[in-house]
């Protein structure tokens, strides 16, 4: 006698929500990894077609690349806007040019790693992209913000780079992605000056010269025989030396700045002892430079004079011109700096 058993509804609805869920979780899980695969695989791409390295993003881009946390990359975002590049005291041009080379760098130095496919180059333009601008708090440039794999408030979670941080340019921003994905960049492949071409155009110039300048040297018909090469040399020394031009050249000094209240009038010298303009350390330098060449003026070519009348109305001339020169390097600088000086009488004269 067969005996029939009939199916227990509840243990079959269980089984079948189990498998259900074990179906969807399995679903999730594979569309999950397909879109960062996807991801992934868009920015590689993207990455590729940029000569630079640096992937260019827009609001769109970005919402649908960073919308999902966690990730498993990270983004470093640099803000730009191409009508401050002119704006030479932002330095916006070669920041950005120095985070060209610091992702052509990375991008050299982990090919073929899979460190690779874990940090991404990127930019967003003013213009383009104002809602990313109010969506990460950017009111002020230069900026630069690491976007980690796990940040979920694109703002709050992200890294934003210090001014400290743009010292070195490409060298510290490196040290500073380092710090913050524990990725690492690798040496900054800067291009050499000169090219090999050049380099060997410039070795061929310089020996089919060479025996040129040999004959020249020994016969003492060469630039360097004739003094006044020698003291024009000396004053552009002497001027480079007291007008700050090596404090231009380091910090990128603008020779004048636009007036904020009026932009149609240039400001020459700054008032404050933060900042010198290039101009006014040109005019400080051309004073300084007129005392020296007096002083030298008299005491190795009017010596040379035999009138002793006209030696001293030379000698008082160039002293009156020095007085002047120098009270107005005084005056300049209390209006500067707001520090004045003084002259005493010697107690013994009282």
């Amino acid at each position: 006698m067969a005996i029939e058993t009939k199916p227990n509804p509840k243990a079959l609805l269980i089984v079948i929500t189990i498998i259900s869920l074990l179906s969807s979780n399995a679903l999730s899980s594979y569309s999950s990894d397909s879109d960062e695969e996807d991801s992934v695989s868009e920015l590689l791409s993207l990455e590729s077609q940029s000569k630079s390295g640096v992937i260019h993003l827009n609001d769109h881009l970005l919402r649908r690349i960073a919308g999902k946390s966690p990730r498993p990359f990270s983004l470093i975002i640099f803000f730009d806007a191409l009508q401050l590049h002119d704006k030479s005291e932002l330095h916006l041009k070669d920041l950005k040019s120095e985070f060209s080379l610091l992702a052509q760098s990375f991008i050299a130095n982990n090919k073929d790693t899979p460190d690779l496919s874990k940090l991404f180059f990127c930019e967003v333009e003013f213009r383009e992209s104002q809602s990313t601008f109010a969506q990460f708090g950017v009111s002020a440039l230069p900026h630069i913000r690491i976007v980690g794999p796990n940040a979920k408030d694109l703002k709050a979670d992200s890294h934003q780079m210090d001014a400290g941080d743009f010292s070195r340019l490409a060298e510290s921003m490196a040290e500073f992605i380092e710090s913050k994905t524990k990725l690492t960049v690798g040496p900054i492949n800067r291009p050499p000056i000169v090219s090999k071409k050049q380099l060997t155009f410039i070795i061929a110039a310089f020996l089919i010269w060479l025996p040129f300048m040999v004959k020249k040297v020994f016969a003492g018909d060469t630039l360097l025989h004739d003094w006044k090469i020698w003291l024009a040399g000396a004053v552009s020394v002497y001027f480079f030396s007291v007008s700050g031009s090596m404090h231009n050249i380091i910090r990128k000094m603008p020779m004048f700045l636009a007036d904020r209240e009026d932009p149609s009038k240039l400001i020459f010298f700054y008032q404050g002892s933060g900042m010198q303009l290039g101009a006014e350390g040109f005019a400080i330098g051309f004073l300084y430079t007129i005392v020296g060449i007096m002083l030298a003026f008299m005491t190795h070519g009017l010596v040379r004079v035999k009138n002793v009348t006209a030696q001293r109305l030379v000698m008082i001339i160039a002293l009156l011109v020095s007085f002047l020169a120098v009270k107005k390097v005084v005056h300049l600088d209390n209006w500067k700096t707001g520090y004045g000086i003084h002259a005493y009488w010697p107690s013994s004269w009282n």
